[in-house]
C-alpha cells in the first residue's frame, strides 16, 4: 500500500494543454505498474487542443465546469462531479467554461 499525501506530488506541463498546470499523484515514478494519477489544474480559457492517447483515460470534474468535444463535433459538457471515459485513440479536445478555473482528476490505465 501507498498513501499519497495532499502536499506530495511533482508538477508537470502537459502536451497540447495551455493555460493548465498538473500534479501526479501516482504513477509508474511512484510505483504504479498500470495506472496514474494526477489532478489537472485549468485556468479560465485554458484547455487541451485536438489530440489523442494510447492510454484509457477518466476525467472527473473535481471544481469548474469543461466542454469535453470529440473529432466529430459532438460536445460533453461537464460540471463538478460528473465524469467521463475516453477510450484509447479517441481524439478529442477540452476547454474550460466560464471565468471560473477547473479542477479535474485524471485517471489513465496504461497499454498492458
Amino acid at each position: 500500500m501507498k498513501v499519497v499525501r495532499a502536499n506530495e506530488g511533482n508538477v508537470y506541463d502537459a502536451p497540447n494543454h495551455f493555460n493548465m498546470w498538473g500534479v501526479r499523484k501516482f504513477g509508474p515514478p511512484e510505483g504504479a505498474k498500470n495506472l496514474n494519477v494526477s489532478i489537472s489544474e485549468f485556468l479560465p480559457n485554458g484547455g487541451a487542443t485536438m489530440c489523442s492517447s494510447d492510454k484509457e483515460r477518466i476525467y472527473y470534474v473535481l471544481r469548474g465546469s469543461i466542454t469535453v468535444e470529440e473529432e466529430n463535433g459532438t460536445k460533453h459538457v461537464l460540471n463538478e462531479g460528473d465524469m467521463i471515459h475516453i477510450p484509447p485513440g479517441e481524439n478529442r479536445s477540452m476547454a474550460v467554461n466560464g471565468l471560473v478555473a477547473a479542477r479535474v482528476l485524471v485517471i489513465m490505465v496504461m497499454n498492458v
